[in-house]
């Protein structure tokens, strides 16, 4: 058990009961207790198995290659449609928890194998770029640079953020409000 963790489920205000009840069950499935983003994390000979975390709504367990789990169980939820490989598994109550105990133990044994047999998510990686930024690039060859030397999950970031503008001259607007960001080095939330 890591006393960060211990910490961490000391101050929490919602979802105490239903976090110890989701960490026995992790911590049975001999994995190590680590506390990664803020959050109980548990891990399989350093791969990042399955998560502890809660929401307004409910509380979940996230896989980290979730996608790669068979679900038998029809259980598993995409976050959202731009999430490619974790899935969650979420709770309103300890009922529905200690429900699903035997469930939630084989998925965290699936989960290890896929990490075992070195199974990988194969992400879509085929980004467009808007035709907003495409112009910048053109106009100004050190925004693409810079751009270019962001790590892909930033620049997927961006593409997805000023991609999602319904209208050209908005998308126009975030390109330009986020320039001076990207020539920084900086990504989305940085």
């Amino acid at each position: 058990m890591n006393p960060k963790v211990d910490e961490y489920l000391s101050h929490a205000e919602k979802w105490k009961e239903e976090f110890e009840k989701l960490r026995t069950i992790a911590l049975d499935c001999e994995v190590t207790e680590e506390f990664k983003w803020n959050h109980p994390c548990y891990t399989f000979e350093g791969k990042n198995i399955v998560l502890i975390h809660g929401f307004k709504e409910y509380c979940a367990l996230l896989f980290h290659k979730g996608a790669l789990l068979q679900d038998a169980h029809g259980i598993l939820i995409q976050q959202t449609e731009n999430v490619q490989s974790a899935r969650q598994i979420r709770f309103t109550s300890v009922k529905e928890i200690v429900e699903l105990e035997d469930v939630l133990k084989s998925y965290i044994h699936e989960a290890i194998e896929v990490e075992k047999a070195g199974l990988e998510v194969k992400k879509n990686t085929e980004l467009i770029i808007p035709e907003e930024l495409q112009n910048k690039f053109d106009e100004i060859p050190a925004l693409k640079s810079a751009f270019e030397g962001l790590t892909p999950g930033r620049q997927r970031a961006y593409i997805l953020y000023f991609s999602k503008a319904k209208q050209s001259k908005t998308r126009e607007s975030r390109v330009e409000k986020w320039m001076e960001h990207i020539l920084n080095g900086k990504g989305l939330n940085d």
